[in-house]
């Protein structure tokens, strides 16, 4: 066990045993949503989640003056998303915030530090802050929001009065557009993906069945701008509106493998929506959301829920088709076939896995040179391989990677993922403004492509536009995007410790590591992190856990291919790498490549 200085930030939802009451499905999947909305407001800001409770949290920050803002940035957040619920979803959390010791024993913390904490929550107003005065006079000069002095207060089970202080808030036209047919420049022996986007059902007055016809027509569109399937046009699908018919039998009519059907209910002025992906021939539900609004602009409104729907449908469909069996012979794969295995090894995320993925995207172009999605996808799990340290970095490797990226482009100029690791490369080789060219082209290819916006992000990391890759990185990761073709977290972690954001730094890196805890270059920025912090020992022993993964790694290697425009960057995270312990370099040692950054 270890004793420490924390801060502490609690938090519970106001009224949740009466909203479970009412809702208990409901209410357990709003307060998710609403969890994953403000997770990295905490991850920016350094803290590191101790853990959730039934309807609330627990989060350790090491400094006081990033608890309090991040706990006024959740509020605020939240405060935003509550303004799109129904009166009767509206969910507010209470947060206590304190400064104080507590015991660290292994990932849970005790004591009075916490204590406080948790008391300070239950006095809280909902939607506000409550911040004991030890807390807030060390942050004070610091803090941009203004808190006011709520007074001394008697907190159960502490034994001397908490003076308190408090936070609460304050109190585009996308009409006439069509909803294109498929725009898939896919050959039709591949289009394996058929999907049938059925009309949304209105269950509010008739005046508003014009929304829920042009939301579905959104989607539609959206949809069809992905290269990876078909979608099926509205005359084909809108044939069935008001019919009551089983999905599965709507799917055989139409030959749709998967379906997408959702409803829309007005109350007042807040609108609900609905929506589920199924695999009509067996009725599993691969996915389903609720989307809850205020009308506002209404067609601003719209185009947000069609976005987050596209953004949140698109990598089910790609997960869903990745793990559907052949629909070839095993003795007579066609192309199609074996990029979809590979695809499916890929999404398995281990070094054979990603060893099998390559040689099955290798035989898929083989056998159709003229496959541009394969070439994307082999493009991608190279460079990924080798970020992860599971692949030998060589220039031969990084020449190839960048051939299959412009290849690509020019077999599927409408592919929006195409573009994005076209972008990509031209970011790791330092060809700053093609890096952006390509990244905004695959924005406008496809709006919905959180996935785009997010390599964008990427072209402005290289450009030393830390700022706006962050906001472009955390837009990506609050979508919920789960496509593991971007790496949000590992890419907000070098961002931030760019900006001299260390903690937040390591709260992403730590995010990262979870999912892959021998990923090269994140170990080496939290190693990096750790040392600018001046903790020193832990620094070492993450050099050590770094050099005993990769032990022939030095400083000078790892930095050779980093094409980061901004030399201060470089330096910066050089300092950071020679400070944590990690040789500069090894002249008994010769490779020809090293490894590129994120």
């Amino acid at each position: 066990m270890e004793r420490r200085l924390a801060a502490i930030v609690c938090a519970d939802v106001a009224g949740y045993s009466r909203m479970m009451g009412a809702d208990e499905a409901g209410t357990h999947a709003t307060f998710k949503a609403h969890r994953s909305a403000i997770y990295p407001i905490i991850l920016n800001h350094g803290g590191r989640l101790v853990k959730n409770t039934g309807d609330g949290f627990l989060v350790e920050f090491p400094s006081i003056v990033e608890a309090i803002e991040s706990a006024i940035a959740m509020q605020a957040l939240m405060a935003e998303r509550n303004d799109h619920l129904p009166a009767d979803r509206v969910m507010q959390f209470r947060m206590g915030v304190h400064m104080g010791d507590v015991i660290a024993d292994e990932d849970e913390v005790f004591g009075d530090g916490v204590n406080v904490a948790v008391r300070l929550e239950a006095i809280a107003v909902s939607g506000g802050v409550a911040v004991s005065a030890k807390a807030y006079h060390e942050a004070s000069k610091h803090l941009s929001a203004i808190l006011v002095d709520a007074g001394s207060h008697r907190l159960k089970n502490i034994e001397e009065p908490v003076h308190v202080w408090t936070w609460e808030p304050g109190g585009s036209d996308t009409s006439g557009r069509e909803a294109k047919n498929n725009t898939s420049n896919l050959p039709a022996q591949y289009r394996t993906a058929i999907v049938g986007v059925l009309p949304f059902a209105n269950l509010s007055d008739s005046t508003d069945e014009y929304f829920s016809d042009g939301l579905t027509e959104d989607l539609i569109h959206a949809l069809s701008l992905q290269s990876f399937y078909r979608v099926l046009s509205r005359n084909s699908t809108f044939s069935f509106k008001g019919k009551s018919l089983s999905a599965r039998l709507i799917a055989r009519e139409i030959d749709a493998t998967y379906l997408i059907q959702g409803s829309v209910r007005r109350a007042g002025t807040k609108i609900r929506v609905t929506a589920e992906l199924i695999a009509p021939e067996n009725g599993e539900q691969l996915w389903a959301g609720r989307y809850d609004r205020d009308i506002g602009d209404l067609f601003a409104m719209q185009d947000e829920i069609t976005t987050s729907l596209s953004a949140a449908l698109a990598p089910e469909i790609y997960r869903a088709e990745a793990s559907a069996p052949a629909r070839s012979s095993s003795t007579d794969l066609t192309a199609w076939d074996r990029f979809l295995r590979g695809l499916s090894h890929y999404y398995k995320h281990t070094k054979a896995d990603f060893e099998a993925s390559i040689d099955l995207c290798r035989e898929a172009i083989a056998l159709d040179p003229s496959l541009s999605i394969a070439r994307a996808y082999l493009a991608t799990i190279m460079v990924q391989g080798v970020q992860y340290g599971w692949i030998k970095s060589t220039n031969q490797l990084w020449t190839e990677a960048m051939t299959l990226a412009e290849s690509s482009v020019r077999l599927d100029p409408r592919s929006s993922f195409a573009f994005a690791i076209l972008s990509y490369m031209h970011a790791m080789d330092g060809n700053y403004e093609a890096a952006m060219e390509a990244a905004k082209r695959a924005v406008r290819l496809n709006p919905y492509d959180m996935g785009a916006r997010g390599v964008l992000g990427i072209a402005h990391l290289v450009i030393g536009e830390h700022r706006q890759a962050i906001e472009l990185f955390s837009a990506a990761v609050q979508r919920g995007n789960s496509d593991p073709r971007y790496k949000w977290a590992a890419l907000n972690a070098f961002s931030h410790y760019l900006v001299g954001q260390y903690d937040a730094s390591l709260s992403w890196a730590r995010e990262a590591l979870y999912l892959n805890p021998n990923h090269l270059q994140v170990l080496a920025v939290r190693a990096a992190a750790l040392a600018q912090l001046g903790r020193a020992e832990e620094a070492a022993k993450a050099a050590e856990v770094l050099l005993g993964n990769f032990p022939s790694l030095t400083v000078e290697r790892h930095l050779r291919n980093f094409r980061w425009k901004t030399p201060a960057d470089i330096a910066h995270y050089r300092d950071g790498l020679l400070k944590a312990g990690v040789p500069f370099s090894k002249l008994t040692l010769v490779e020809s490549a090293s490894m590129r950054s994120a």
